[in-house]
């Protein structure tokens, strides 16, 4: 094999232009792992990139994908056999590393990740980036000491990767899930992932002047900062804490003190791109065991990458409510 096939992002005079294009395997980056790549996934960050959007990805041309599954080609530093089905979920991934929308990627040794038994690389996908931080926050909930018998969960941004995947997650492991979001017409869907109550984003969004709500809420999950993000904080219960992980509404904390010192809550943050290998290592065998999703499969929608383009600019259209599972191996 001299060639693979990537998906291009290219700046030009004239704007963004996307192309599947043929790559000499000479112009991967010289890193210790080749995997052939199997199966990847759409994330925001990967609509971000291949738009063009430098805060994510600096150099163009450039191909995106911060998620890849895939098998072990060759390994120069002799941690993984030939053949063993493994995963990359982060780290420089498809930010300024060549990414996983590409028949081939080569990555340093410290990202890879050999997949727990039980997890299959099309799973591993399914779930990506937006799994994994998906179960940190859990993670952080239940460190602090969040029990499914405390009361409800609630889950901002819930038809997006990361809170769609949260909800069935927390939904399957006992807790009450209120799930929050725009779209009324997802509130079936919803319920479907084991959302038992759905919240309007207005109920959260707008800036509210007093020091505190009703104490509703034994935790939250919260991809999208800002007011929402505030006026969680004084709508938790006493000790409540919230899992930080989203800028969608914005990454000012415009909140004073008093949930802190009159309920004693936590606002915990989550960084998932950046969390060591083990963290990874550790969600994903949870994931293959007491953590097994019931509906991952029908979470998601597989798609060529042909097909990609069109579903890139949907996502970025706010248009989409399900995860995109890309199938990159042709045999």
């Amino acid at each position: 094999m001299t060639t693979y096939r990537a998906l291009r992002i290219h700046l030009t005079d004239d704007g963004v232009t996307r192309a599947i294009e043929d790559r000499a395997m000479s112009e991967l980056p010289d890193h210790d792992v080749l995997i052939r790549v199997h199966w990847s996934s759409l994330n925001y960050k990967d609509a971000l990139s291949a738009n063009g959007h430098k805060g994510v990805s600096r150099y163009y041309p450039h191909t995106p994908g911060i998620d890849a599954a895939g098998v072990v080609e060759r390994d120069r530093s002799g941690q993984f056999q030939p053949g063993t089905e493994v995963a990359v979920i982060g780290f420089d991934l498809g930010m300024n590393t060549q990414g996983g929308f590409a028949d081939y990627v080569c990555v340093p040794a410290d990202w890879v990740v050999t997949l727990p038994t039980g997890l299959s690389m099309a799973d591993s996908m399914r779930l990506g980036t937006a799994g994994v931080t998906a179960a940190y926050c859990l993670e952080k909930l239940i460190e602090t000491g969040v029990r499914a018998d405390d009361g409800p969960i609630l889950v901002t941004g819930a038809t997006g990767g990361v809170g769609s995947l949260a909800v069935h997650l927390l939904s399957t492991l006992g807790y009450k899930v209120t799930a929050v979001t725009g779209k009324t017409e997802a509130h079936d869907w919803l319920r479907q992932l084991g959302a038992t109550d759905i919240l309007p984003r207005e109920a959260l969004s707008e800036p509210d002047r007093k020091a505190l709500r009703p104490a509703q809420f034994a935790g939250a999950i919260d991809t999208i900062g800002e007011h929402t993000l505030v006026n969680i904080l004084k709508s938790l219960r006493f000790g409540g804490s919230v899992a930080a992980c989203g800028i969608v509404g914005g990454t000012a904390l415009p909140a004073d003190i008093f949930p802190f010192i009159l309920r004693g809550v936590n606002l915990l943050g989550v960084a998932s791109a950046d969390a060591p290998l083990d963290a990874r290592t550790r969600v994903l065998a949870k994931y293959a065991g007491l953590w097994k999703l019931p509906l991952l499969s029908s979470m998601c929608d597989t798609l060529s990458l042909d097909e990609l383009g069109p579903r890139i600019d949907a996502m970025l259209s706010g248009k989409i409510q399900r995860r995109a599972l890309i199938r990159i191996a042709q045999d």
